[in-house]
C-alpha cells in the first residue's frame, strides 16, 4: 500500500500550501476521494471550506464546475436542459456543470429542495436523467458540498436522503494563533491557491480507488463498525439512527484510512477515528434531546464509549 501512501502524501502537502494547520480535514477530504464517497463541508463561513475544495481539485487531473447555489436555481441550471435545434430539428443535449469529475457545490442548502434533488441521482447513481434519456457522469466523480450551519435566514435544511448521500461531513474551526499570522503572511500579495498546481493524474486516482478496495478488515473489525451503527439506531435519543449506507462508508473510509498510513490492514483506531464524521450528519435526534441541547457528536461519543473494542491479531492470516 506504499503507493496509495504516497500518492496521498502527495496531495495532503499540496494542499497544505493552502490551507494552514488542518492536516486531519485534509487528511479526511482525500479519504473521500480514494472511497468514490461526496464530501459536505460544514463550518462557519470565512475558514476556508470553498478555499479547500478548490485546492482538492486543483491537485486532481480532473475536469472541475463549481455551482453556486441560490433559491432561484433550476434543476436544469445543475444538469443540463435539451434545446430545439432550429438548423438540424432536433433536440440537443446542454449539459450542466454536474457534468464534471469534481463539481463544487458552494452553499448547497441555499438551493430549493426540488433544486437539491436533482443532486441526488447524480451523487447515488453517477448518473443523470433528463428528458427520459439517462447520461453518465464521467468518472472519477466526486461532489464537494458547502454549508454555513449558522445562517439560516434563505437556507433550506438538506433533507435525510441528500445527507446520507454524503459520505462524510467535516468541519475546519477557526485557525490558532500563529497559523492565522501564517495565513496572513502567504496572502500578503495573492493567494496561494492561484499557484497551486496539479500533482497526481487522473488515471492515479483511478488506480488508487481500486487498490484501496484491497486492504484487509477482520471479521471482528466488521462486526464493530456495524455494531457502532445498529447502536445509533437503538439509542433512546435517537429518531433516526444511520443506514447500512452508513456501514458501508465506515468499512470503506477504514480501507482508506489504512492504505494511507501504509498497512495493508484496517485497526479499530481507523473505524474510532472516522465514525464522528461518517456517522455523525446520518444521525437524527429526537425531540427530548433537541430539548436538553444534545448533539449527534455527544451521542456518538457515548456509543464510542460503550462499544467493546475488539482485540487480537487482526492482519490477513497467510495461507500456504
Amino acid at each position: 500500500m506504499s503507493h496509495v501512501q504516497a500518492f496521498s502524501e502527495q496531495i495532503i502537502t499540496n494542499i497544505e500550501k493552502v490551507i494552514v494547520g488542518k492536516r486531519s480535514a485534509i487528511e479526511l477530504a482525500v479519504i473521500s476521494l480514494l472511497c468514490q464517497g461526496h464530501l459536505l463541508i460544514e463550518d462557519v463561513p470565512g475558514v476556508g471550506k470553498t478555499i479547500l475544495a478548490r485546492s482538492l481539485a486543483r491537485s486532481l487531473g480532473c475536469t472541475f464546475s463549481r455551482i453556486q447555489f441560490t433559491p432561484d436555481m433550476l434543476p436544469s441550471d445543475v444538469t443540463g436542459v435539451s434545446i430545439f435545434n432550429q438548423v438540424s430539428r432536433q433536440f440537443e443535449f446542454r449539459q450542466g456543470p454536474i457534468m464534471a469529475q469534481i463539481v463544487l457545490s458552494d452553499e448547497i442548502n441555499r438551493a430549493t429542495p426540488k433544486t437539491q434533488a436533482a443532486l441526488l441521482e447524480a451523487m447515488g447513481e453517477r448518473q443523470i436523467t433528463v428528458d427520459g434519456i439517462t447520461h453518465i457522469l464521467p468518472r472519477p466523480f466526486l461532489v464537494l458540498a458547502t454549508q454555513n450551519p449558522i445562517e439560516y435566514e434563505g437556507t433550506f435544511p438538506l433533507p435525510e436522503a441528500q445527507l446520507d448521500r454524503f459520505l462524510m461531513r467535516i468541519q475546519l474551526g477557526y485557525p490558532g494563533m500563529d497559523d492565522e499570522i501564517n495565513i496572513l503572511d502567504r496572502q500578503q500579495y495573492r493567494h496561494p491557491v492561484d499557484d497551486l498546481q496539479q500533482v497526481v493524474s487522473v488515471d492515479e486516482v483511478l488506480e488508487a480507488q481500486e487498490a484501496i478496495k484491497d486492504i484487509y478488515i477482520a471479521p471482528g473489525i466488521k462486526r464493530y463498525l456495524v455494531e457502532l451503527t445498529r447502536q445509533t439506531r437503538q439509542h433512546a435519543d435517537v429518531y433516526l439512527g444511520a443506514s447500512p449506507r452508513g456501514s458501508l462508508g465506515l468499512y470503506r473510509t477504514g480501507q482508506a484510512r489504512a492504505a494511507m498510513f501504509g498497512r495493508d490492514f484496517v485497526l479499530p483506531d481507523d473505524v474510532k477515528a472516522l465514525a464522528m464524521s461518517v456517522l455523525a450528519h446520518r444521525v437524527i435526534l429526537g425531540p427530548a434531546a433537541r430539548l436538553r441541547d444534545l448533539t449527534a457528536d455527544q451521542i456518538l461519543q457515548e456509543i464510542l464509549s460503550s462499544v467493546p473494542v475488539p482485540g487480537g491479531d487482526l492482519r490477513r492470516e497467510e495461507r500456504s
